[in-house]
């Protein structure tokens, strides 16, 4: 069977070997993916020449898929995030569920454990815009229902941190 899973992420088979300058490289391109192998060697302790072979490595074994820029989304006008929950019959990322892919609104699609088969995170321009792509979703054979959350605030998004710490730290609970 020849499937086509462009834009669908095959789980990695075997970690790959990230050490503490890894992760202090990777923590640097989180923040800024934009500098330069010197300005990332002076802040990692690292010459340039390492830092662009480490680099160069990650990539390779797919610890870094992408350099991208993070747009904000007001500014193309995409302000209305929402979370869907998608309610299917039977497995819930079937064939048919993950060609919903194709719509550029679905920024993340999240198979879960609950009530949901999936999460979606979605961006679009208006409540029309979301009610239209939920017609969409609906449309799609074997789904049953969606609930959708509007994020009125977001307070943090970023991206995967680099930086593991064996411990939590203890934070005062507020009384």
């Amino acid at each position: 069977m020849n499937e086509n899973t462009d834009g669908v992420r095959r789980r990695r088979l075997e970690r790959a070997s990230v050490d503490a300058s890894d992760r202090r490289i990777l923590a640097e391109l989180a923040r800024d993916a934009g500098q330069s192998f010197a300005e990332l060697g002076l802040k990692v302790a690292l010459s340039p020449p390492a830092v662009h072979e480490r680099v160069k490595r990650m990539k390779q074994s797919g610890v870094i898929r992408d350099t991208v820029a993070r747009i904000d989304a007001t500014a193309v006008g995409k302000s209305l995030l929402a979370f869907v929950h998608v309610e299917a019959a039977g497995w819930g990322k079937s064939e048919r569920l993950l060609q919903l892919a194709r719509y550029p609104e679905i920024e993340e699609m999240h198979s879960v454990a609950g009530d949901a088969s999936m999460v979606l995170k979605v961006r679009t321009e208006s409540p029309q815009a979301l009610e239209h792509l939920l017609g969409q979703i609906h449309s799609v054979p074997g789904v049953r229902g969606t609930k959708s959350f509007i994020a009125l605030s977001t307070f943090l998004d970023r991206p995967v941190q680099a930086e593991v710490t064996e411990t939590w730290p203890d934070f005062p609970m507020p009384e």
